[in-house]
């Protein structure tokens, strides 16, 4: 459970569940009659969204999910995690360019367990009446003979129909496998045996999900039957998708991905990431990524726009969600790094002081680079590429040449210039932009 700042207290009611979604701007696809089962006086309904186990973490790309289950939690419903340890080997096309590469039962298991921890943070899984529930399919999809599945499954789907999915014709051109092109029946087959065995009536997604959905709320009507003016009896709902800056679909495979294993991201990048993120972008951010009331928004966009250069709303958001991701207190210390990162800033130190050793080490902590005595003897582009900054030396030399580039609070323009005193003999910060800040150390020096 979440600590006393980030608990999942329910403050909305069924009945308001799709008006609090609608506001937040989280509702870009939603079926037939949703909004009458929700009506006063019906049972808390249960939903359910898919993760795949194909990595040991999730990224903020699933954070719109994420807070789906929240909000449905916070309204009296119950949230099922539903990992897909057979789908997860098999891969979805939607939203991909390539096939995915499949995994081993030991590696879902593992990720699996890590992504349950994660979503610790968002979810309440303490046993109590719509305690969060995390099921794997491959406990159900194990079972099914290639003839039992096409007999009980498979039947119900069209070649036409399967075909005219957005997701599998984009694909189409590059080329699709027919283990990929299959992935909406087992998808189906999973709200499927939701809905007999657990009772689940709603699967959520990201937009891109939607022909998937749609197929299982098709394979229950025909498995099940729906007599004519009868209510639907399954529902699906989808959000809008987290794109990066570039307007790419975010995902574990795509260059940049922000990851919640303090792992594979620091809680400094992540902090930084949302601390930098469009200010054209950040209310609408807000509204999706926290649970702030439609008063605070409002309030932190009055503020943006009395004092845009606050960035209210940036700070807002990336100590909100650092604080739901890595604990109140890691947040806390991130916010307090921030005035050790602006310290660095060209406008703010030219003909002011360097920075003590304490806050030099303080930023090396978590951002840090071993400056060798090989880096040190070379020139601009080493010490450039040894920060980790640059995916190369001929990117390290154009954003030199370009003016893009200081080393400790000094414009450098000449890629092979030499390497500059070093601060207290032994630190040096390389800073690319305005936002992007590195330090070296030496390890040898006192």
């Amino acid at each position: 459970m979440c600590g006393e700042t980030l608990a999942l207290a329910a403050v909305t009611t069924r009945e308001g569940l799709l008006a609090e979604l609608r506001w937040r701007g989280l509702i870009a696809e939603v079926s037939e009659g949703f909004e009458q089962r929700l009506a006063a006086g019906r049972p808390p309904i249960s939903g359910y969204i898919g993760f795949d186990a194909s990595a040991r973490s999730l990224h903020v790309g699933n954070l719109m999910q994420v807070f789906m289950l929240t909000h449905l939690q916070r309204a009296g419903g119950t949230p099922f995690v539903v990992i897909g340890g057979g789908t997860g080997m098999i891969g979805d096309p939607s939203g991909k360019s390539s096939e995915r590469n499949l995994l081993d039962d030991d590696q879902i298991r593992a990720n699996s367990a890590a992504i349950r921890t994660q979503l610790e943070r968002f979810v309440d899984f303490t046993p109590g009446p719509n305690a969060a529930q995390m099921v794997d399919n491959r406990e159900w999809l194990a079972r099914y003979g290639l003839l039992e599945f096409l007999r009980d499954i498979g039947k119900h789907f069209s070649v036409p129909y399967m075909l005219a999915k957005e997701s599998v014709q984009q694909r189409l051109a590059a080329g699709l496998s027919f283990t990929e092109f299959s992935y909406m029946t087992l998808q189906a087959a999973d709200f499927l045996h939701l809905y007999r065995e657990r009772g689940v009536e709603l699967q959520m997604g990201g937009a891109d999900q939607w022909g998937n959905i749609t197929a299982g709320l098709e394979l229950i009507r025909r498995a099940v039957g729906r007599a004519e003016g009868e209510e639907a009896p399954a529902f699906g709902l989808c959000s809008p998708l987290l794109l990066t800056r570039s307007g790419v679909k975010m995902g574990k495979s795509e260059k940049g991905a922000v990851f919640l294993d303090p792992v594979l991201t620091s809680a400094y990048d992540f902090y930084q990431y949302w601390l930098n993120d469009d200010d054209a972008l950040v209310i609408q951010h807000l509204r999706w990524l926290t649970l702030l009331t439609p008063s605070e928004v409002a309030e932190l966009e009055a503020e943006m726009a009395r004092a845009p250069e606050s960035r209210a709303g940036q700070r807002a958001l990336a100590f909100d969600l650092t604080a739901r991701v890595h604990g109140r207190a890691e947040a806390e210390r991130q916010s307090q790094l921030r005035t050790v990162v602006r310290s660095f800033s060209l406008d703010a130190v030219v003909g002011a002081r360097p920075p003590s050793e304490n806050e030099l080490e303080t930023l090396y902590a978590e951002t840090g680079f071993e400056l060798t005595d090989e880096v040190l003897a070379g020139n601009a582009i080493d010490v450039a590429v040894a920060s980790g900054l640059f995916r190369s030396r001929s990117d390290a030399r154009r954003t030199i040449a370009q003016g893009g580039v200081s080393f400790n609070q000094r414009p450098v323009d000449d890629p092979y210039a030499p390497v500059p005193p070093l601060y207290a003999d032994r630190y040096i910060v390389v800073r690319v932009g305005k936002k992007r800040v590195r330090v070296g150390r030496h390890p040898a020096r006192p």
